[in-house]
């Protein structure tokens, strides 16, 4: 190929342009410009605005999944509080609801205690207030076991009684405790006495938490519904104390006994406070006692109390015969 024809012209790959320099310059004061021209003249606004129309389509479809997992999100931790506050609401009402028990138990129980205060300054015997500790585990026997010993003064065969009635007597006295025996147990017996007659009988412990009053002559009178309370003849129980009223009456004509069901008046079973009552024997004992140190301090007291009653009468002569 001749030399001549060849194309000297280099190829538009390395046709040289503006510098890279000269670019960086043109680009810089452009976009100097288009902000200095933005800021004075705001020229960009509608272009801007259309661009933010027609892009807002997109960006809400863009958002919606974002805005789906925060709502889920907070959907998730609103349900964990509101459980967390559920149960945070019911640990508080249980709480509220042991909190009113108790103060419905200590209700109860200051009653009880005020009406033992009551009866204490009503009888006219000494009383020592107890607590009933458990019942005793004998299941042939119906015996509590109350928190009074006799490091505290409770003595063998004290009656003991609460705001109702006779509960039962003391049977075994320990240090710090007492085993009380109740009426409705099989051998337990108590001297009563028919309010409303006059009569007296004997009641026995009986089956079943009942009492019943024996040897009562069929043609008796005596009916449902009267009360019975302590005679006080066997020196243990003060006299007076209700003890049980009369259930049922069954008149037989093959015995001359009439069949009495006693409905015992202090339920054992709901008794938490009692009063152990000093027996009328040792008041008795006490009594006596007492009257026998008074004689023998008077008779100690005579001998010496003579001869200053002589001094003092003679004294009184000698003024009056000076006068």
């Amino acid at each position: 190929m001749p030399l001549g024809t060849l194309d000297r012209n280099p190829p538009p790959l390395f046709r040289e342009g503006p510098s890279a320099l000269t670019k960086l310059a043109f680009c810089s004061a452009l976009a100097i410009f288009l902000m200095v021209a933005d800021s004075r003249f705001q020229i960009t606004a509608p272009a801007r605005a259309a661009l933010a129309l027609a892009l807002h389509p997109l960006q809400r479809a863009l958002l919606a999944p974002v805005d789906a997992w925060d709502q889920a999100g907070d959907y998730a931790r609103g349900m964990e509080r509101a459980t967390q506050a559920e149960n945070q609401a019911r640990q508080q009402l249980a709480s509220q609801a042991v909190i009113l028990s108790r103060a419905a138990q200590l209700q109860a129980e200051n009653q009880r205690l005020r009406a033992l205060l009551d009866l204490r300054e009503a009888l006219p015997v000494k009383g020592l207030a107890a607590e009933v500790l458990y019942e005793a585990p004998d299941p042939f026997s119906r015996r509590i076991v109350i928190d009074r010993g006799s490091h505290r003064g409770v003595r063998l065969g004290a009656p003991v009684v609460n705001d109702a009635g006779v509960l039962g007597q003391v049977t075994r006295v320990y240090p710090l405790s007492a085993e009380v025996t109740l009426l409705t147990d099989r051998e337990a017996t108590i001297p009563v006495l028919n309010t409303r007659t006059q009569q007296r009988g004997v009641a026995y412990g009986g089956e079943r938490g009942v009492m019943e009053l024996r040897f009562i002559a069929a043609n008796a009178d005596i009916k449902a519904g009267d009360a019975l309370a302590t005679s006080g003849l066997d020196g243990l129980y003060p006299p007076g104390l209700p003890v049980a009223k009369v259930a049922e009456v069954e008149r037989r004509g093959d015995t001359s006994f009439a069949r009495v069901g006693l409905a015992p008046i202090a339920q054992p079973d709901s008794a938490r406070h009692v009063l152990v009552l000093e027996p009328l024997e040792g008041q008795e004992a006490a009594r006596t006692e007492a009257a026998e140190e008074v004689a023998s301090a008077a008779a100690a007291a005579g001998p010496a109390s003579r001869p200053a009653r002589g001094r003092a009468a003679a004294a009184s002569a000698s003024k009056g015969g000076t006068r």
